[in-house]
């Protein structure tokens, strides 16, 4: 079945194409009589303006992008952005937008992507994550002009609004648990180096730790299969850690799994902390200590910020909840 036309409505109507326009878009020239039955005719078949022609004309596009460097199949086992995006699209359908995700392989092509979308009148504004330092992403969106939230710290972020969560205080206080339950050994498997966000966990890690406890970091891609290569290999060290820090649930997860196998008992021989909890966290046995935040309210509030700077207000960068520490099963004292 083909897709309802202006022509439909006037045929159906008995009144020419011309009519029918000035009745769909509020302009006189039509009767109130003929501008309700041609308003009662289109709603009965299903006509709906189009957007693209409606872009063209400078009316907005009611759709918001998301461009996402990471590959496909992780996106489809990552907690957070699955949560991230339940957040923005819960703002998003009330206010009858939509959310217009593509899964790049580059920032080069991230940045061909926002000049298609926004160069085609496809989106009123973007979403931008995973901030890297001097990122020529946020370059290229002030460039354009076009409206955009950084979700991520504000220091990289230019002359764009940001929302953020400040990630050094949850490290702190994972730390100070870990070292008043006795562990003198820490690691912590990280997420991409060249992550704003990571290299602040770094950094607050290795302050922490300092005068009280030995520490390594191991950096990886976030993925469930490199989470469990670090954990072998610092498990198989001579001084292995006596509790690892993990950037995300799935990596979390996977070291469980690896601890398993190499029959070191957790909590009783290696304790686990999780960043970001999620259902996943709660369900293997033990469940994970984890540093918890509501997720979905940090997409809302990336959503509500963004169709704010689209309705033309000015908005401040915006500080999110930190994470705060959840103990269960897998942290206990260090023998």
């Amino acid at each position: 079945m083909k897709r309802p036309t202006i022509a439909d409505i006037a045929s159906r109507a008995g009144v020419s194409k011309v009519a029918v326009s000035y009745a769909l878009n509020g302009q006189p020239g039509v009767s109130e009589a003929t501008r309700a039955r041609i308003i009662a005719i289109a709603d009965e078949i299903g006509w709906r303006p189009n957007s693209a022609a409606r872009a063209l004309n400078g009316a907005r596009a009611n759709c918001v992008g998301l461009a996402l460097c990471r590959p496909a199949r992780i996106l489809g086992v990552e907690p957070f952005f699955m949560e991230l995006i339940s957040g923005i699209e819960g703002v998003l359908a009330d206010r009858s937008y939509a959310l217009l995700l593509q899964v790049v392989t580059s920032h080069q092509q991230e940045s061909e992507v926002y000049r298609h979308w926004w160069g085609e009148s496809r989106i009123d504004g973007v979403f931008l994550v995973d901030l890297h330092y001097s990122d020529s992403r946020v370059s290229e969106l002030e460039r354009l002009g076009m409206p955009a939230v950084v979700i991520g710290h504000p220091s990289e972020s230019g002359s764009l609004s940001a929302i953020w969560s400040e990630e050094g205080d949850a490290v702190r206080e994972t730390v100070g648990y870990l070292v008043a339950l006795g562990h003198r050994r820490l690691a912590r498997v990280a997420g991409l180096p060249e992550l704003v966000h990571t290299t602040v966990r770094d950094q607050a890690f290795a302050q922490a730790c300092e005068g009280v406890a030995e520490h390594v970091t191991v950096h990886t891609d976030y993925t469930g299969e490199e989470g469990a290569r670090a954990t072998r290999r610092l498990l198989s060290s001579p001084d292995r850690p006596t509790a690892i820090v993990y950037d995300n649930d799935i990596m979390a997860v996977a070291g469980l799994s690896v601890a398993q196998e190499m029959r070191v008992e957790v909590p009783r021989d290696l304790s686990i902390v999780a960043w970001d909890d999620s259902p996943l966290a709660q369900v293997v046995r033990p469940p994970l200590t984890a540093l918890t935040r509501d997720i979905p309210a940090y997409g809302a509030h990336a959503a509500q910020k963004l169709l704010a700077l689209i309705a033309g207000e000015s908005v401040p960068p915006y500080q999110d909840q930190a994470a705060i520490l959840t103990p269960r099963g897998s942290t206990g004292p260090a023998h």
